[in-house]
């Protein structure tokens, strides 16, 4: 496993700190999940997978169709 060392004002290692023990997790953990989260954006293979699996779920044309749109007031 790499190591990567970083730098980190005052006020931003406090707010990790403090989300870390929030999230009882160690903050080498928290900041790696962060980086995680924001590298990986794509849905998970079984979401993606899940696309069009069920066959009576009606299109988005067909769900919009029904919803009656309110008249917005001018600025």
């Amino acid at each position: 496993m790499g190591q990567i060392t970083i730098y980190l004002d005052e006020e931003l290692e406090k707010k990790v700190r403090t989300a870390s023990e929030k999230g009882k997790v160690s903050r080498s953990r928290w900041i790696a999940d962060v980086i995680r989260q924001h590298l990986d954006n794509e849905w998970p293979a079984a979401v993606r997978e899940a696309a069009g699996s069920w066959a009576d779920f009606p299109a988005l044309e067909e769900l919009r169709a029904g919803v009656e749109y309110e008249t917005r007031e001018n600025f």
